[in-house]
């Protein structure tokens, strides 16, 4: 299976892997740079959300895409907790298979993000889709992306706001970084 780069000057999107250098919840790099890649019918999906976005006047943050099965066994070794990551054991997570996307919506005119409530990788209650207690804002903007999301084909993760993938993800087989040929792994971490 041959995955697809995300080119965000085609797309309209603003790409901003945050595994791609230190600001994540790891604290260091698990990508060795700043580029995205899907398999083709979720590239698909993802343009369809892309439109649909700037129609209303957003644009999609992309914070993670293909996350090579080597970077999903670095995240479990960080956090061995399922409710949070996926165990690459049990077939890892549906980003090792290049259908799931972690996003968020910005303005388009000013790149100000919405408030969603929590950051992104927020291992807590909150970042659930059924989370209590936020700001209506807040609320607001996670109802706008999970319809913005649903409408373009793609199905959410309940516990992570910013998670969302093609349905039936399992039918797409995980790829490593050398399989799926995006030499996104640092020499270190394989």
């Amino acid at each position: 299976m041959s995955l697809v780069e995300i080119k965000p000057e085609v797309l309209g999107v603003t790409l901003d892997l945050v595994y791609a250098s230190a600001a994540n919840v790891t604290g260091r790099p698990l990508y060795r740079r700043q580029a995205g890649y899907l398999h083709i019918e979720a590239a698909t999906a993802l343009g369809r959300a892309a439109q649909m976005a700037l129609r209303l006047g957003y644009r999609l943050r992309l914070l993670d895409l293909f996350r090579p099965v080597e970077v999903q066994w670095l995240l479990w070794e960080f956090c061995p907790d399922p409710a949070f990551v996926a165990d690459p054991r049990n077939g890892g997570s549906a980003h090792a298979r290049g259908v799931a996307v972690d996003l968020t919506l910005e303005h388009a005119l000013s790149g100000e993000p919405l408030d969603m409530g929590t950051a992104f990788d927020d291992f807590s209650a909150r970042a659930g889709h059924g989370a209590t207690g936020l700001a209506p804002e807040a609320e607001r903007n996670r109802a706008l992306l999970a319809g913005i999301m649903a409408a373009s084909g793609f199905c959410a993760l309940a516990s992570e706001w910013w998670h969302y993938q093609l349905p039936d993800a399992g039918r797409y087989p995980p790829l490593s970084d050398s399989a799926a040929a995006t030499n996104l792994v640092p020499e270190r971490a394989v």
